[in-house]
């Protein structure tokens, strides 16, 4: 306060393009300052010191009162927690949102199911010929349905990016149009293709490894030293198994909804994943996913039961009867051809190809739910806009 007194009092010399003007006290300095004859930048001292300075050191000339930041000017509130779906309220909305868009989710599943449906009908119905020419028309029915083959996995990444771009365009509320949807979906193929083949082809692998387990049971059976070699190699096979099943979680939406790159897809899918640590475990995704899977599987399982429980319980009596494997698989082979074409494990199948869509929408919307930011993740942000406000 002494320094603004004394600053008001004094009279100071100042000096503009080299001509030196004053003393003068504030008050003419201020009428210069508005005339725009004195600037922050020129030079200035007072009448009595000999050491220059400028203008803008001038005590109450150019200086202004702090400003106060509008942040700290405003209450403190409280972060608002962001509401999170319920279990319960992700499995509603997947069944309405396939409610809503049934026949272009019916118009997406088929365009995998009829190639494979062509490719069953035509193995089914067209026998090839137990002489020893070359039948014609069984050569072109094989050709055609490995053809319906090919052609439902080269439709399968459209099928996965469709069902992405339908369900966010239903939860968007938007209109949505099945041939826009193919269009937009055609364009993610390359991309979404190379994480189906990585993707599926790890499980692959991971599937052949339990089954390397199980013939090593079998065949130390006897043994206690390979008994226990197969159980700790089947511990780690389940252990890599579900890690890298937590890690792939929404590798489906990334590349699509968010339309990152191959590695970028799987580093966000697991970072997402393993998010929600601030939340209680049944509210994760991570554990969430997992019991969308467990509830498909147990969907699959039950269909598969209803439509092969009769070979499975000839299966069952044929492994306690024989002891030969390749009798066994011959006995397993002639009944599958003495059964022929069933059709209601053909219809069964069908249905559940259709219901299929449920399974990629529930992670659409916990994809999406998972997305929001937890009650603990608010906090931080609200702060940081603080801190910009500041700055």
């Amino acid at each position: 306060m002494m320094l603004d007194d004394q600053g008001v009092t004094d009279e100071w010399i100042v000096r503009v393009q080299g001509t030196e003007y004053g003393p003068a006290n504030i008050e003419t300095l201020r009428e210069w300052k508005a005339e725009g004859r004195l600037l922050p930048v020129n030079d200035a001292r007072r009448a009595d010191v000999d050491l220059w300075t400028t203008a803008a050191e001038i005590p109450g000339l150019f200086s202004m009162p702090p400003v106060v930041p509008i942040a700290e000017l405003l209450p403190r509130q409280t972060p608002i927690p962001v509401a999170r779906r319920t279990f319960a309220e992700i499995l509603t909305e997947t069944l309405q949102i396939y409610r809503k868009g049934f026949f272009q989710f019916l118009g997406l599943t088929l365009l995998v199911l009829l190639p494979s449906i062509c490719s069953q009908l035509t193995t089914a119905f067209v026998k090839p010929s137990q002489a020893s020419n070359v039948d014609m028309v069984s050569v072109l029915a094989a050709g055609f349905a490995f053809l319906m083959f090919i052609l439902s996995i080269v439709m399968w990444p459209v099928y996965i990016a469709g069902i992405q771009i339908l369900t966010a365009e239903i939860v968007r509320g938007n209109r949505f149009n099945l041939v826009a949807v193919l269009n937009e979906a055609v364009r993610f193929w390359p991309r979404v293709a190379t994480l189906c083949i990585f993707v599926y082809g790890v499980f692959a692998l991971l599937t052949l490894f339990g089954l390397f387990i199980a013939l090593i049971s079998l065949a130390g059976a006897s043994a206690v030293l390979l008994i226990l070699v197969a159980m700790g190699l089947l511990i780690l096979q389940v252990w890599m198994f579900g890690r890298f099943f937590v890690n792939v979680l929404f590798w489906q939406q990334f590349p699509v909804l968010e339309n990152a790159g191959f590695i970028d897809s799987l580093r966000e899918s697991r970072d997402l994943a393993r998010s929600g640590r601030g939340l209680p475990w049944f509210q994760r995704p991570m554990w969430r996913g997992a019991f969308i899977a467990s509830i498909w599987f147990a969907l699959v399982l039950a269909i598969t039961l209803a439509t092969q429980w009769e070979m499975l319980q000839h299966y069952f009596s044929e492994v306690l009867k024989t002891q030969d494997l390749q009798t066994l698989l011959q006995q397993m082979t002639e009944a599958q051809q003495a059964k022929g074409f069933d059709i209601p494990g053909f219809a069964l199948g069908a249905l559940k190809e259709i219901l299929r869509p449920l399974l990629g929408i529930a992670f659409v919307v916990l994809y999406l739910d998972s997305k929001l930011e937890s009650p603990s993740d608010v906090e931080p942000i609200v702060r940081a806009g603080e801190g910009d406000a500041v700055r």
